[in-house]
């Protein structure tokens, strides 16, 4: 159940109408990496851990919330920065004052870029926020990353919090007003809280590396291919132990010649690592017992009930 309190999470100003940054602002509304697209996801997720994991649907929901939440603010703060647009649109009967608000010849120029490479925003919005990205490319499904298994999913959130975190950065650049950089220093503060609160959780989860069940095979694990020619780099990526297996890097100086020789990599040697076939299918079959148990006590034979009235905390 939602419940919608009218007082902003955060107090959204603006000193004064910038139609051109809310412009640029609709990144964070509509676009791949805004708050839509965190909501939607993180909201998704949450439907495949409800019974196996429910702290992990808890902490899904909330930040979930919370970035419906976030886009209430980006959404107020665009408008806010439209200023009396909204208005002037409607004033049909006379030449309309937005250009007033633009000061000048080269706010003049950038806005009617803006109304050409992002038409719907003013032309069929009536000037108010778009589920758009800042070039007018429409809110898609697509951006939404759930696959069903929590330690891909997390990481999949960890990353996103990364992307949102990065565009707002990039877009304190392009203003200077102090009351919009303030909410724009808050959103993206909340990006590094959720990234912590992602990672938090996923280390909850053991083992979590790799992601999934499957643990993969130990012959080509810690193999690091030239693929390039030139000046060669070395660095924990393609030498010393690798960082999620704890495997030594084996690297292949001639792939061309390593493949010919290996027939393409089917006589490939296991190096580096303790790890055998018969032990990592010992893993993957231990692993997918106990994940496959977890979620089978989870969900009831029979008749299955979501949630149950009241609740304890009532």
């Amino acid at each position: 159940m939602f419940y919608h309190v009218k007082e902003l999470q955060f107090n959204a100003r603006v000193s004064k109408p910038d139609p051109a940054f809310a412009s640029l602002l609709l990144e964070q509304f509509g676009g791949a990496n805004g708050e839509l697209k965190a909501a939607m996801q993180y909201f998704v997720q949450a439907f495949t851990v409800r019974q196996p994991h429910p702290d992990q649907y808890d902490m899904l929901m909330d930040i979930a919330t919370e970035e419906f939440s976030h886009l209430e603010i980006v959404g107020a703060t665009i408008q806010m920065l439209l200023g009396p647009i909204n208005g002037e649109l409607k004033n049909a009967a006379e030449e309309a004052e937005i250009m007033q608000l633009l000061q000048g010849k080269a706010k003049k120029e950038d806005f009617i870029h803006n109304a050409m490479v992002n038409p719907q925003f003013f032309v069929l919005s009536g000037g108010g926020p778009t589920l758009t990205n800042s070039q007018g490319v429409p809110w898609n499904g697509s951006y939404v990353d759930a696959n069903g298994d929590p330690t891909v999913d997390l990481r999949s959130n960890i990353a996103a919090e990364s992307r949102a975190k990065i565009v707002y950065e990039y877009l304190m650049q392009f203003t200077d007003d102090p009351y919009v950089k303030e909410t724009l220093s808050f959103l993206m503060t909340r990006e590094v809280a959720h990234f912590q609160m992602f990672e938090a959780a996923l280390q909850t989860i053991q083992p979590n590396f790799p992601p999934g069940v499957l643990q993969g095979d130990p012959r080509y694990s810690n193999s690091y291919f030239n693929m390039s020619n030139g000046v060669d780099v070395r660095g924990p990526w393609n030498e010393g132990k690798s960082p999620g297996l704890g495997e030594t890097w084996q690297y292949v100086e001639e792939p061309f010649r390593h493949v010919v020789d290996s027939n393409g990599m089917i006589d490939h040697k296991t190096n580096g690592t303790d790890r055998t076939m018969k032990s990592v299918e010992k893993m993957d079959k231990t692993l997918s017992q106990e994940r496959s148990k977890k979620v089978k006590a989870a969900v009831p034979k029979g008749e299955n009930q979501w949630c149950e009235y009241p609740q304890d905390s009532l």
